[in-house]
């Protein structure tokens, strides 16, 4: 009997007869031979159909069949060393599952707009595909280091009654007879988790209710938001270059064939793996910029030609420190001797990709916080289980937050992730 595997199987059955379901990709063909390019999920490889190998009906159907039509293929697996995969099948038979006719995508330029309106098919191609798995990889390899290092993972809420970074970007909704928002960032939740566990982390979708005016910003994102007590900044930023290591060495081990797929130079990325990530200070950061003629003033935040200069001026990855406090939320640890900035830090990647990570030392000044939450035009009584954990116990504790999508188009080196993987849930439509 005929074994049936799936396409990432080939290497394992290399001169063995055996069965995939595949879908038909693209297909061209002489008088004497079809080459057929599969899928199937786990893979992309070529089918060759020899005339003078197969009956007939095989060979007809084989010139025949359409693009996205899906079939059985039995034959033959050989390596192919001309192919990015490795491996092809010799057919000797194909049976069609499902017709397809005009299938909208074809092998030819579509634009962003078009792609977008047909993203439940557009998943279907080779870089969705290869961003999708290594998106994959990312979120398995952040549970295995957060496990290694001893967190926890806890879920807070997506309907949300507070605002974590201002109100002007939440989505409004009604809860019975409340009002409730789609929630920005887990963080605050976070907070009351690692005050209780130690260490724990979040992972789940975020919203921004604000037009996406560049191909940086999301309406919907997944965030991933670890929280550690008994920890200072210089300490949280250790485990964030670690983590950014960490994942990035596992996306060369296990993501070699997308990698390729998307033309990724491995020997760059190797070099995020290097520790420590340099740090400046966000003084040093103007200072610098404005002597390479920037126009830029103390107390702004910066801007993605700011972000693109100081990343690749490092050549790396690149912690930028003590931001103006005026720019920050309310949540953040004022410094200890100047009353004008904040214990954070944003991490800046190179090749022009921007933040990835901000975080920094939180509060735990009962009294400044309720100022900070006044001032900012935020209802204290929506923050008082906040407060309340400056009450009971408080702790010096830090945290950050990894914007997953904007990870990935750094690591997939895309202009936009938006324009590959299909369900940031559309909503990234209605804002183009």
């Amino acid at each position: 009997m005929v074994q049936q595997i799936n396409i990432m199987q080939a290497k394992d059955h290399v001169d063995e007869k055996v069965k995939i379901g595949v879908w038909l990709t693209n297909k061209r063909s002489s008088g004497k031979i079809a080459f057929l390019q599969l899928r199937d999920g786990t893979a992309f490889f070529q089918g060759v159909v020899v005339k003078s190998q197969v009956t007939p009906e095989v060979f007809d159907l084989a010139k025949e069949v359409k693009q996205e039509s899906s079939m059985w293929i039995t034959g033959v697996i050989h390596e192919d060393s001309r192919s990015k995969f490795g491996y092809e099948i010799e057919v000797e038979d194909l049976e069609v599952v499902g017709e397809s006719e005009d299938y909208p995508i074809t092998p030819k330029e579509h634009g962003v707009d078009f792609l977008m309106d047909h993203r439940h098919l557009w998943l279907r191609s080779t870089r969705p595909w290869a961003v999708m798995n290594i998106r994959n990889e990312v979120i398995r390899a952040t549970y295995e280091f957060f496990n290694q290092e001893g967190f926890i993972k806890m879920d807070s809420p997506i309907l949300t009654g507070s605002a974590p970074e201002g109100t002007t970007e939440l989505f409004h909704t009604e809860y019975f007879d409340r009002d409730a928002y789609l929630s920005q960032s887990g963080q605050l939740y976070a907070e009351a988790g690692a005050l209780a566990y130690g260490k724990v982390f979040t992972f789940g979708p975020t919203f921004r209710a604000e037009k996406s005016k560049t191909r940086r910003h999301l309406i919907e994102f997944w965030m991933i938001e670890p929280e550690m007590a008994f920890m200072h900044q210089e300490q949280s930023l250790e485990v964030q270059e670690r983590y950014i290591a960490f994942l990035v060495q596992n996306v060369i081990d296990h993501c070699k064939y997308a990698l390729d797929i998307l033309d990724r130079d491995v020997e760059t990325l190797k070099k995020y793996t290097k520790l420590p990530y340099p740090r400046i200070s966000y003084d040093e950061a103007i200072e610098l910029l404005k002597a390479n003629d920037f126009d830029v003033e103390w107390g702004v935040d910066f801007g993605s030609p700011e972000e693109t200069f100081l990343a690749d001026h490092f050549d790396q990855p690149v912690f930028v420190l003590n931001y103006p406090k005026a720019i920050k939320p309310f949540y953040m640890k004022p410094h200890p001797t100047r009353d004008d900035v904040v214990i954070c830090a944003d991490l800046l990647a190179p090749e022009g990709y921007g933040e990835i990570i901000g975080g920094s030392e939180r509060s735990v000044d009962y009294d400044y916080l309720l100022d900070q939450i006044k001032k900012a035009g935020l209802d204290p009584k929506d923050y008082a289980w906040y407060l309340d954990l400056r009450k009971y116990g408080s702790v010096p504790h830090s945290g950050f937050g990894l914007g997953l999508e904007r990870f990935l188009t750094w690591i997939t080196s895309e202009d936009h992730v938006r324009e590959t993987i299909p369900f940031p849930r559309l909503l990234n439509r209605i804002y183009p």
